[in-house]
């Protein structure tokens, strides 16, 4: 931690003086206590409103949005349900890679539900945004795959990679058992879960709420689920990678802003690239190897995950030999960055 400053007359002062509101403050007064009081309740009423609202649209898109069916329809849920698998195995592998203290179940459930409540605020930012921006990144329609990735690049993979590093700041990050740097990246996993959970679950529903016939609606489900099974995985490592920085943030408070801003640019460009580059490298493996157009997309997906997955086991298992050396009494050295963002 960065050492507080301290005030010329403190430094020269003899500690046994009392500079109460003069250089040094506590709690002392019946009003010291009040603003106090005042300060942290404010502070958890704005986490408070945050997370009501996040219910508020949460509620919204059960009763209109299509969610509802989720409790309708059981074969929806169980969908939804098995096409988190794949990224909770992830998540699961990376919570393994914590070579610290195991993290409490109350902290990562709650960061779970807050990545799964704070997708709302990412629904509704990408629709409102979607026309402006891409009819702009487009040049007036002329070149709609710019506009896509424009989109993309400046509000999907920032608005998303945000509502998640929220999830983990807003609790888990507060608490005093999140006292390591790779914290951030096992909380990051559960907010990338929670957040990859609630997103197949609409796109499940909403391509097959309207599918006539209990053996049509289970193979529109299953195909739309295998899909999502394959991209759910993805979240959880941008929110890795930014919960990790975040994690170094908290134990380098001079430089924090700028390592969070590093880890969600991170996150955020390797979100953005897959977001823009499935589509486009699936329809040209299909064409070019003559291959069914999902058998394209799990190429590109084992390809383009397995790195960053790679470059993220590679982070966490630096830290990993950095404090198996710290507890036996060596002196570890700085963790390497990842390769294709430290220049």
């Amino acid at each position: 931690m960065a050492e507080r400053p301290r005030d010329p007359v403190e430094r020269k002062s003899d500690r046994s003086v009392d500079l109460y509101e003069i250089t040094d403050w506590e709690v002392r007064s019946v009003f010291d206590r009040l603003v106090y009081f005042l300060y942290y309740a404010g502070q958890w009423a704005l986490r408070g409103l945050v997370i009501l609202l996040a219910i508020a649209i949460l509620a919204v898109q059960i009763a209109f949005g299509g969610l509802g069916a989720l409790g309708a329809q059981p074969l929806f849920a169980a969908l939804a349900a098995l096409s988190a698998i794949p990224a909770l195995v992830l998540a699961g592998y990376i919570y393994y890679a914590d070579v610290t203290t195991d993290e409490p179940l109350t902290l990562l459930v709650g960061t779970f539900m807050l990545g799964v409540l704070f997708a709302g605020f990412a629904a509704i930012l990408n629709t409102v945004l979607r026309g402006p921006v891409q009819f702009v990144g487009s040049i007036g329609g002329l070149l709609p795959f710019l506009g896509q990735v424009t989109f993309f690049l400046l509000i999907v993979g920032p608005v998303e990679e945000s509502v998640k590093l929220l999830a983990v700041r807003l609790y888990a990050y507060r608490d005093d058992r999140f006292d390591a740097v790779i914290d951030g990246a096992v909380y990051g996993a559960m907010a990338g879960l929670g957040f990859a959970t609630i997103e197949n679950a609409l796109y499940i529903v909403q391509n097959t709420e309207m599918v006539a016939g209990t053996l049509q609606a289970i193979s529109a489900g299953s195909g739309i689920a295998a899909v999502r099974a394959l991209a759910g995985p993805g979240h959880v490592i941008y929110s890795a990678f930014a919960g990790y920085y975040l994690g170094l943030a908290k134990f380098n408070p001079k430089n924090a802003g700028p390592i969070v801003l590093k880890g969600l640019l991170i996150a955020t460009v390797i979100h953005a690239g897959y977001n823009s580059l499935s589509g486009v490298v699936t329809g040209l493996l299909s064409s070019v190897y003559g291959v069914p157009q999902f058998v394209a997309f799990v190429g590109f997906v084992v390809v383009y995950d397995g790195i960053f997955i790679l470059l993220l086991l590679r982070k966490l298992d630096a830290y990993r030999q950095a404090y198996k050396r710290a507890q036996q009494g060596g002196n570890p050295q700085s963790e390497p960055g990842v390769p294709d963002f430290e220049s």
